[in-house]
């Protein structure tokens, strides 16, 4: 009886050990979860508060430039050096009525009668658009050629320098963050020497009787800041808002943490470069992160909105087409 009695105590132990084991074990494999998740949004929050989305080894070859004006539009925080360990993954997305082009996703190649220049579209009428956005690049001794008949040109430095020189002659030198609209049939070339990235906003003229556009030389610095009611951002307009001129450049700014407060949905169609910081764009249904060096096409009435992020400015140069009836 007593040997019974002690086999049944050390049996009824030996389970209650067995349990306590399985309980601590289920307990640990629970804590080392709850690690993985902690470290995992730890690592995510040190990206949205550090520099910016989640950063890779910055490349070696990083030039000691990396505070100039634009320098990330060519440097982007998440560029095709960081993604060449996933091949097929890009940030670019094409839908009906906008689309997103990101820096991975550019395709450069001879522009048609530039001289040693090479240029990637980002924007064209195959997406729907009625305007061409472009970035090229001259390194070297390089020429532009003009546009087609009838279409102007809108030019804006985000690197480097050029010259931009008018059919008697007149040099006019340009420097990032400056701009020249030429008009329609403006004779002009653009030389550079040294190294020089250019967006090119180009469109075939849209005439008024009685109106005939300007040619307009000037930079971003000396645009007056415009009021904006309702809203929070800065704006200034590169372009005269006058009948003769059928679109305007605008320079945006948002602070951290501001946004658009109008849920903007309008007939105009709107060409963007993220110039400065990051943030997060609304098109139609979809919500995308960019970060400088990002362009977007909005179709008409395609639902849009944006909130800037990181701890830095957040500045785009938009296209968008003005004073003519949508008739």
């Amino acid at each position: 009886m007593p040997l019974l009695f002690l086999w049944s105590f050390n049996f009824t132990s030996l389970c209650a050990a067995v349990k306590q084991m399985r309980a601590v074990e289920k307990q640990t494999k629970m804590q080392r979860k709850c690690a993985v998740v902690v470290f995992a949004l730890l690592g995510i929050l040190k990206c949205v508060v550090g520099d910016g989305f989640c950063s890779a080894p910055v490349a070696h070859n990083v030039s000691t430039n990396s505070e100039t004006l634009y320098y990330k539009v060519t440097n982007p925080t998440l560029s095709p050096h960081h993604l060449q360990d996933l091949p097929g993954f890009t940030r670019s997305a094409y839908r009906r009525d906008h689309a997103i082009i990101t820096p991975e996703s550019h395709v450069f190649s001879p522009l048609p009668d530039w001289i040693n220049s090479l240029g990637a579209y980002l924007i064209t009428p195959a997406v729907g658009s009625h305007f061409t956005m472009y970035l090229t690049k001259m390194q070297g001794i390089k020429t532009s050629s003009p546009p087609p008949k009838d279409v102007e040109r809108f030019l804006f430095l985000v690197q480097g320098s050029a010259v931009l020189t008018n059919a008697s002659g007149k040099e006019h030198a340009l420097f990032v963050d400056s701009y020249a609209y030429l008009p329609p049939n403006f004779e002009h070339t653009l030389k550079c020497d040294t190294l020089a990235t250019i967006v090119v906003f180009e469109r075939r003229y849209s005439s008024l009787q009685n109106h005939v556009p300007e040619f307009v030389v000037g930079s971003t610095n000396m645009q007056p800041l415009l009021e904006t009611p309702g809203e929070i951002f800065e704006l200034r307009k590169l372009l005269p808002t006058s009948p003769p001129y059928d679109f305007n450049i605008h320079i945006m700014d948002f602070q951290p943490g501001e946004y658009l407060n109008v849920k903007e949905v309008h007939y105009n169609q709107h060409g963007l470069l993220l110039l400065e910081g990051q943030g997060i764009y609304r098109l139609g249904d979809n919500w995308y992160p960019v970060q400088a060096g990002d362009a977007i096409w909005m179709a008409p009435f395609v639902p849009q909105w944006y909130a800037a992020l990181g701890k830095s400015r957040s500045r785009y140069v938009l296209y968008k087409d003005v004073n003519r009836d949508p008739v």
